[in-house]
């Protein structure tokens, strides 16, 4: 278990050094946390985290996808920092985009970037400014799927597709019995779970649904669920409980979330084999990715057809939600100090061990340039 930790480490620094194939010239002008106690001094092994004049609390809501991640980081920061409290609610993307709108936290996290009408509600609490999209976590978006007797499953997005249609309902479909020659698949219903949240994570599901497959999935992609039938339950850790639970159930989530055991799908794409829900291969697709956004505003398109070798198709970008100008007094010295560390090397190592994907170089070296100007 401590060489697979260190292997992780290894891992998540390695990520930090590949470029990608990110095009930064595609710019335009464009439920944890409490302080402990400690030396900021003596906390190298927490991140060097510059506290500066950080103190209260810090309320933060949204993407449920980041959650462990924001525990592993509130750990580390709260031992060097204090004087800080920082409680992050996983309320899910939607419900913390409203939060962040409403004046209700410093930062919102969303697996989807601000859409127009979300920037312009922002204006309103964002004095003389906006609010801007920072990507900070990146990972696949696993299928998992609890199918007694079977211990591996690869599926494609027209299977996929019309398997959250609830137009294939047994696991010994033809369909699916074709992608996976050999195996022995049970006459059982099929147990589909989504999101019943607002949630950046079905966001992009459904982008990739929509992108892989536009012929099989007719619905807009989008936070909140739009396809008929289906079961669905509150947050990640919600839909990845059913799947543990209820015999032929499937459901996506990220990827920490199916560390408790739960079997996940293998992606048949282009490539010559199909792929499996890791870090590494989610970290070679979010390296297709192009930056978007304008000003200071850091959106990413995601590519959900990759067709090289190892690229996991369903990823999700998670970002921390600011203002860009316009911060409350009280608040900015703590955001800007945790999200430096979030940012941070030591911050983004941090990623790996809690089952995530680091960002490329130069998106995360654009995100530090960022966070240092907000005022």
């Amino acid at each position: 278990m401590k060489l697979q930790r260190m292997n992780r480490r290894a891992l998540a620094l390695g990520a930090l050094a590949v470029t990608g194939a990110l095009a930064l010239t595609a710019c335009g002008s464009d439920e944890t946390g409490g302080g402990n106690g400690g030396d900021a001094s003596a906390t190298a092994q927490a991140g060097n985290i510059e506290c500066g004049d950080a103190k209260g609390q810090l309320q933060a809501s949204g993407s449920s996808a980041q959650k462990n991640a924001i525990d592993a980081w509130v750990k580390q920061y709260t031992a060097a920092c204090k004087d800080v409290q920082i409680n992050y609610n996983p309320t899910g993307s939607g419900a913390g985009i409203t939060a962040f709108t409403q004046g209700q936290t410093a930062f919102a996290g969303s697996d989807s970037a601000l859409k127009p009408d979300e920037v312009e509600a922002s204006k309103k609490v964002c004095t003389d400014g906006q609010g801007i999209d920072l990507p900070m976590v990146g990972g696949p978006i696993a299928v998992g799927f609890n199918v007694p007797g079977v211990d591996t499953l690869t599926l494609d997005a027209s299977t996929l597709a019309k398997i959250f249609d609830n137009k294939i309902t047994k696991w010994n479909d033809p369909a699916i019995a074709k992608l996976n020659d050999g195996v022995e698949l049970p006459d059982l219903k099929i147990q589909a779970f989504h999101r019943s949240d607002e949630s950046g994570t079905t966001d992009n599901f459904t982008k990739y649904l929509k992108a892989a497959a536009p012929r099989e999935w007719s619905y807009e992609p989008g936070k909140s669920w739009e396809a008929e039938g289906g079961q669905s339950a509150q947050g990640s850790s919600g839909v990845a409980q059913q799947v543990k639970q209820t015999n032929g159930a499937i459901s996506y989530f990220e990827l920490s979330y199916a560390a408790d055991g739960i079997k996940t799908v293998d992606i048949k794409t282009e490539a010559t084999e199909p792929v499996k829900a890791t870090i590494e291969n989610a970290t070679a697709a979010i390296g297709a990715a192009k930056v978007v956004g304008t000003g200071k505003d850091l959106a990413l398109e995601l590519d959900y057809t990759p067709t090289a070798e190892g690229a996991y198709p369903i990823v999700l970008v998670t970002y921390e939600i600011v203002c860009d100008k316009g911060n409350k007094a009280d608040t900015l010295p703590a955001t800007k100090s945790f999200l430096n560390y979030v940012a941070s090397e030591d911050g983004q190592a941090q990623l790996a061990d809690a089952g995530y994907a680091p960002m490329p170089t130069e998106i995360i070296t654009k995100v530090r340039e960022t966070i240092a100007g907000l005022s």
